[in-house]
């Protein structure tokens, strides 16, 4: 079945349709990675967008629940340049083509990924949309012109759990933020022992507190930190009261909270092969990133400073306080897809967190379940 993709300023190129039939739109972005099509396909950070394939071939080592790095896909739409038929891997339960059907995601294949990747470098993300209809292209710009910017919609509630979620541990109890968490990151607190505990991103500073947890991780997710001004007050209010953690959008929360602005990246930093320099080690990582907004650290409280900074094109990748325990990364240190050089962050976190919450919190995490 012949398939498109429609870019809202007139680009149109055509392929071969995977997965479901019709049409999907979003804003379109792209990722470098070679590898982990599946943790891409399941991250709740790409809720509303179009994500394109960079590296031509994809598929080859199928899918596997092991990879899922939530529930189910969060991206609108699919490109790849070809989609392999006859997946070869050990671990591999199906096809990515079958799974795409079997989960609804429109995709497109064949299409020209390098043109179409050139072309967001150069002229920046745009809204666009996936089809299979028979539409003539000017239809089809005109659908991806009429979806809404992507920076005015809610997709942080479209992603974060409705209830609480725990995963016990006998380790330090951990209060997780979800704005759209993955599960590798869930994973990483775990086995380091964590009483984990995922709460809804609307859980309010007093609700977090009567957890008594020994800390705060705010979770990556999708959208504009902006759009998340009330978590950005809940952050400060437990500013002096608890160990927090940022990850990715969480990194842009603590920036918002630490007085700075966020702005837009031209097309984003997203892939696996993304360098980090560690300013206070003065090492530089291979990282994992995927997020469209970064930090402005000119209006920074002067009390925290910039950790990391991207080699690529200097924005900031990592923050700190200077006396209190919070800390910040812009990219994923649980390496999911991609490298494990920032696993080491996990470690110096945990190292700032207090003892075990007493037993007795027990009865106000029930309560707040219970909500």
């Amino acid at each position: 079945m012949r398939a498109r993709i429609a870019l809202e300023d007139g680009l149109v190129l055509a392929g071969r349709a995977i997965g479901a039939a019709g049409w999907a739109g979003g804003e379109v972005v792209f990722t470098t990675a070679m590898t982990g099509y599946q943790e891409v396909l399941s991250d709740p950070s790409y809720e509303g967008q179009v994500v394109t394939m960079a590296y031509p071939l994809i598929g080859n080592y199928g899918v596997s629940g092991e990879a899922w790095e939530s529930s189910r896909p969060h991206v609108a739409g699919f490109v790849v340049g070809e989609a392999a038929g006859r997946p070869n891997h050990w671990r591999s339960e199906g096809s990515l083509t079958a799974w795409l059907a079997r989960c609804e995601v429109v995709g497109v294949t064949g299409v020209d990924t390098r043109c179409l990747v050139r072309h967001l470098r150069t002229h920046g993300l745009q809204r666009g949309v996936v089809s299979t209809d028979d539409a003539p292209d000017a239809d089809l710009v005109a659908r991806a012109r009429a979806l809404p910017d992507i920076g005015t919609l809610d997709l942080v509630g479209r992603v974060s759990t409705p209830r609480v979620r725990r995963y016990a541990g006998s380790g330090p109890r951990v209060a997780v933020l979800d704005c759209g968490v993955k599960w590798g990151i869930v994973e990483n607190l775990r086995r380091r022992g964590c009483d984990t505990w995922v709460l809804p991103h609307r859980t309010s500073a007093e609700e977090i507190l009567d957890l008594r947890p020994a800390g705060l991780v705010l979770s990556p997710g999708p959208g504009d930190p902006k759009m998340l001004s009330p978590q950005v007050a809940q952050v400060r209010r437990l500013w002096e009261r608890l160990p927090i953690f940022g990850i990715c959008l969480g990194h842009q929360l603590i920036g918002r909270a630490a007085g700075a602005e966020t702005f837009k990246l031209p097309y984003g930093h997203r892939g696996s092969n993304q360098p980090v320099k560690d300013l206070e080690r003065g090492r530089v990582c291979v990282t994992t990133q995927n997020h469209g907004y970064a930090v402005d650290e000119a209006a920074l409280d002067p009390d925290v400073i910039v950790t990391h900074r991207n080699l690529n094109d200097g924005t900031v990748e990592g923050l700190r306080h200077r006396r209190l325990p919070i800390m910040s990364v812009q990219y994923h240190p649980e390496g999911r897809p991609g490298p494990l050089d920032s696993a080491y962050l996990f470690e110096q976190w945990m190292s700032m967190i207090a003892p075990p919450a007493r037993p007795e919190a027990a009865h106000r995490g029930a309560a707040l379940n219970a909500r």
